[in-house]
């Protein structure tokens, strides 16, 4: 249930864009172009951060949300978890490693980030490009998260997880709730 008493008890991020599309419908914009633009990552690799953020932060609601969309875009099922749980050991290439680690402390600790956070990631072969991308999703997920967090919502079932993480997939970020896109007139 929301803070919020005039919200739906199953509101999320859709009805608070919906509400406020002149705020909202350039945030979806911006959303789409981190998310699903040209990136050194794909669009699923970009998903996998996100859920990465998120539950590092431990928001449930972004978490089964992006955890979802990140596995319908074909990441390894479970693969999150395993990130969340040590970097180290997680089934990823060892290049993603420094970048994950990265984006932890981003999370985290910001203002403790250090060159030698970013000489990691370059030295794993990333370059300015892949690294702001990273920071970008990272920025827009702590973002969410002070957003989800701040109206209360709790979060949805794996299945609507599921369904809704299928929808973003075939619609972005942009097209993905149609009652905002009606106010929008996007």
């Amino acid at each position: 249930m929301s803070f919020f008493k005039s919200l739906p008890e199953d509101a999320g991020p859709a009805n608070v864009f919906g509400t406020y599309t002149d705020i909202y419908g350039p945030w979806s914009q911006m959303g789409q172009a981190i998310m699903n633009g040209p990136s050194p990552f794909t669009p699923g690799e970009r998903e996998l951060i996100a859920a990465f953020v998120v539950g590092t932060a431990n928001c449930k609601f972004a978490y089964t949300a992006h955890s979802a969309a990140a596995y319908a875009w074909g990441i390894e099922e479970g693969l999150v978890d395993k990130l969340l749980e040590n970097i180290d050991s997680a089934p990823v290439d060892d290049k993603f490693k420094p970048l994950f680690k990265f984006i932890r402390k981003l999370t985290l600790a910001p203002s403790e980030m250090a060159q030698e956070d970013a000489d990691a990631v370059f030295e794993a072969g990333w370059d300015e490009k892949a690294l702001h991308d990273a920071i970008a999703v990272c920025a827009r997920m702590s973002f969410m998260n002070r957003l989800v967090e701040g109206f209360g919502f709790i979060p949805m079932s794996k299945e609507k997880a599921r369904a809704n993480a299928e929808k973003r997939v075939a619609l972005g970020y942009v097209n993905l709730y149609p009652e905002f896109r009606e106010k929008s007139g996007a």
